[in-house]
């Protein structure tokens, strides 16, 4: 199996895993936002591939999604699109400029980050057209709903990112899918362990804040 071979087999297999991520593994967290795993594959497809695979990915996912489990059509296609994008792109692009662990680190940071602003602006413009409800309901709802979502949504891929990462490169390697020189600077270390335990953790009692539990 040559090189493009093999790349355009793991972009295939990254694909199936993230929309089966959706297909199985969306939790509602606040109102009728749900929480699904699928950028972390897609995010970790940009972190082996670049951004722009990123967006191939986050692109066909979506539209396969639109197509057999979405009830929002092109709306929700595009609003798809926009957030694994905005952050799996923003992650890939700062791992390529600087391929270390803590560039690795720094981009998914940005990716959250980014994710949030980019959301908040999207929901304001595209929420009104798919709820039927005003824009002024839409501003009363940012803060209370969009921002926490996003942060949970963020947080949780970027630490669950963190974590399959490199168990998936081990496989990929093994399957001799990808280069092992590839990856060869990527080692995690305790403190961004720890740091990804904690924002995961951070994450989780948000989420259980939101549901009520205390």
């Amino acid at each position: 199996m040559n090189k493009r071979t093999k790349t355009i087999t793991t972009i295939s297999m990254l694909c199936a895993l993230a929309y089966i991520a959706v297909a199985v593994g969306r939790i509602p967290l606040v109102l009728f936002l749900k929480y699904d795993p699928k950028d972390v594959i897609i995010a970790i497809g940009g972190l082996l591939f670049g951004p722009m695979i990123s967006f191939v990915v986050a692109f066909v996912v979506s539209f396969i999604q639109m197509i057999t489990i979405s009830e929002n059509g092109l709306i929700g296609f595009l609003m798809n699109v926009i957030s694994s994008s905005s952050f799996a792109c923003t992650a890939a692009w700062i791992y390529k400029k600087r391929r270390r662990v803590s560039g690795a680190l720094l981009g998914l940071f940005c990716g959250w980050g980014c994710m949030i602003i980019v959301m908040l602006l999207w929901n304001y413009i595209m929420t009104p057209l798919y709820m039927g409800c005003s824009r002024q309901e839409v501003i009363e709802l940012l803060l209370p709903a969009f921002l926490p979502f996003n942060l949970v949504k963020g947080g949780l891929n970027m630490a669950i990112t963190m974590i399959l990462y490199k168990p998936i490169v081990t496989a990929l390697r093994r399957a001799h899918l990808i280069e092992t020189k590839s990856e060869s600077t990527f080692r995690v270390q305790w403190g961004i362990i720890l740091v990804v335990c904690a924002v995961g953790a951070s994450c989780i009692l948000l989420v259980l804040a939101l549901k009520g539990f205390f």
